[in-house]
């Protein structure tokens, strides 16, 4: 069993979870601006910048390694053992010092029921790594249902493997009787297990604040399927559905055309002789080999069909979709779309404090509603802002503002030297480029951090080559980014940097030349460009074509009947 000393961390563990509440701060925050993205860990920026009751949806997908063997998730750890930092692609969670002290917060929160609950699952899991990962989202999901309105829902995205316990965390915090749906959602098909079925679903626990939280019942469109017990007939038009087109009780008789028709005994017909005429003119009545009207209705034209809590009909990403950024956990929008729709309305807030690639960032905006977004890795941030850009214009970048990111020359040296890839993620943000899948293997990005894509006015795909460094600048860096530029026949490189750059490395620039466009005005741009943190910082951008020539995050465009592979792709 792990060994802690709970006096050090300020518990006793006989009463601990019956003390107090534990405020993170000594006043409640005003509710944040409209369209806010933090960089940053999601449980410091609820406490500090998100009011009470001041959100309407909450969706989150917690990272989670699902992957990892199931056995070592629920061993028992030595708590000494120093806390991972969590990265975008490491979604790894242990149980150290810092999980301890996560777990003892909640103890002493004064919340008499999720402390019990957390409780009892670490008597039964112990020092294990899946005891802190409910360590770690049970003191979040504390925060999310205080900011959450009366009126609003939370929807927690999971697999599996920790279902089950989330749901416990969730009856403890929201309340079984606010309870709604454990939804199914056919994440991947085909999928064959060695020792079991194979496991192709993920759950979402969608829990209200109350009983009085926003609903809109989401629909899907009738098919054949759906109609199922009716007469169908399909003709030029489409499918229609042939129904009775009398109602029980006695009525008069009605002209069709010209005939006067009586009802069936016992019954009369359902529209008046006005309708009547109104059906004839649209074409909706059609007869029977008996000769009796009946009522044509096209499947388009019909009540959708409620949808239920087994969704198979949003498809995951493909390799091929366009709206694909290579994230690994990366959702539909079509998911995120149903979620937003059916739980608030147009103008509410919707907050997800992981944020990830921005699903539903980007699902929120299109669909008329403010968002919140919280994410650790300035990776993620990068990802979203782009994201949005592509998705909305290059506009959308004065709608939201960026919250937690370095904004002057200090700051980015202090993240430069706490750690290099999520100093390459902001500056490359500061650009609009997106990082390479490759940065992390050694040699293998040959000095390369991110790339642009533009199409000329030929139609022909060209790239814009980054290259990022936070310490130590030589002319050699600046000859190798050269070498690359020629070598992939990219339409520029440009060389980011903290240090300003030498005169050998400007003079190295300069004579690779110009890259000449084909567009309206007809201009070249420098093939080689350096800049600084400063400059950027500072309003300068890269010399490179129109920005309706620029294409960041989509892929490469298909060749004739096949697709060219983006190399690049995470």
């Amino acid at each position: 069993m792990l060994n802690v000393d709970w006096g050090m961390l300020g518990v006793n563990p006989a009463v601990g979870y019956t003390l107090g509440i534990m405020n993170a701060t000594a006043t409640t925050p005003k509710p944040p601006p409209a369209n806010t993205l933090y960089y940053g860990d999601n449980l410091e920026v609820l406490r500090r910048h998100i009011g009470d009751e001041s959100v309407d949806l909450i969706y989150l997908d917690p990272p989670f390694n699902s992957n990892t063997d199931y056995n070592v998730l629920f061993a028992e750890k030595d708590g000494t053992q120093a806390h991972a930092q969590i990265t975008a692609f490491e979604d790894t969670w242990t149980w150290d010092l810092e999980a301890a002290r996560e777990y003892a917060e909640v103890l002493r929160s004064g919340l008499d029921r999720v402390a019990r609950c957390l409780k009892g699952m670490h008597d039964f899991l112990g020092g294990s790594d899946m005891m802190a990962y409910l360590s770690m989202m049970a003191l979040r999901l504390i925060e999310l249902r205080r900011v959450l309105k009366v009126t609003g829902s939370i929807y927690l995205h999971c697999d599996a493997t920790a279902s089950h316990y989330l749901k416990l965390l969730l009856d403890a915090v929201m309340g079984p009787d606010n309870y709604r749906n454990e939804i199914i959602w056919e994440r991947t098909t085909g999928r064959k297990g060695l020792r079991q079925f194979g496991r192709v679903h993920d759950a979402i626990l969608f829990y209200s604040r109350s009983g009085s939280s926003i609903w809109n019942p989401p629909t899907t469109p009738q098919t054949q399927a759906t109609v199922r017990g009716h007469d169908l007939v399909e003709n030029g038009a489409g499918i229609y559905r042939m129904s009775d087109l009398s109602a029980p009780g006695k009525g008069p008789l009605r002209q069709f055309g010209d005939r006067l028709i009586a009802p069936p005994p016992g019954r009369h017909w359902q529209f008046d002789q006005e309708g009547i005429n109104s059906l004839l003119d649209e074409g909706r009545i059609a007869y029977s080999k008996s000769g009796r009207p009946r009522l044509k209705t096209y499947l388009t034209a019909l009540p959708g069909v409620a949808v239920r809590d087994i969704w198979t009909d949003i498809h995951p990403i493909n390799a091929a979709a366009a709206e694909r950024l290579g994230y690994p956990t990366q959702k539909p929008e079509a998911l995120l779309e149903r979620i937003i729709s059916a739980s608030s309305n147009e103008g509410a807030v919707v907050l997800d404090p992981f944020c990830g690639c921005g699903t539903s960032i980007a699902a929120a905006q299109k669909l008329g509603r403010k968002w919140i977004g919280i994410d650790i890795t300035h990776l993620a941030i990068n990802l979203i802002k782009v994201r949005l850009a592509d998705s909305f214009g290059a506009r959308i970048a004065g709608q939201y503002r960026v919250v937690g990111e370095p904004r002057d020359l200090a700051s980015a040296q202090a993240l430069a030297n706490q750690d290099k890839y999520q100093f390459q993620y902001w500056a490359l943000g500061l650009v609009g480029a997106r990082p390479l899948a490759s940065e992390h293997k050694k040699g293998a990005d040959k000095g390369i951090d991110g790339r642009i894509y533009m199409t000329d006015a030929a139609g022909q795909t060209k790239s814009i080559l980054i290259s990022v460094k936070g310490g130590h600048v030589t002319v050699a860096q600046v000859r190798d980014l050269r070498g690359v530029i020629e070598r992939e026949e990219a339409a520029i490189g440009v060389f980011i940097c903290i240090d300003q750059p030498t005169a050998p490395m400007r003079k190295e620039a300069a004579d690779a030349g110009m890259f000449q466009t084909k567009s309206v005005a007809n201009s070249s741009h420098p093939r080689l460009q350096i800049l600084t943190i400063e400059e950027l910082l500072s309003g300068k951008k890269i010399d490179m074509p129109a920005q309706q020539e620029i294409r960041s995050f989509k892929q490469a465009p298909k060749a004739k009947n096949k697709q060219v592979k983006d190399p690049d792709l995470f």
